[in-house]
């Protein structure tokens, strides 16, 4: 039973994880598309180039709070379940 749970544990944790990065992707993907419109406009061109770069930082900062609390949880279960 242990291990059933051991491993449902470890299957959740990478779900999340995986989850989490695909998802950032998308996001983004999406939150640079207004971005790139602007910086199609010659005068906005830094800017918008600037934005974007501090936009991409801050979801990364996001998604990877996301994944760092996935892997202190797991760590939490795998103790919890005798495994660490």
């Amino acid at each position: 039973m242990m291990d059933k749970l051991t491993d449902l544990q470890g299957m959740v944790r990478e779900a999340i994880d995986k989850g989490a990065t695909n998802v950032e992707e998308v996001h983004k993907a999406l939150a640079k598309m207004p971005l790139d419109f602007l910086a199609k406009i010659g005068p906005l061109e830094n800017l918008a180039n600037q934005g974007k770069a501090l936009q991409d930082q801050s979801i990364g900062s996001v998604y990877e709070s996301i994944r760092l609390v996935n892997q202190k949880a797991g760590e939490l279960a795998s103790q919890m379940l005798g495994k660490k």
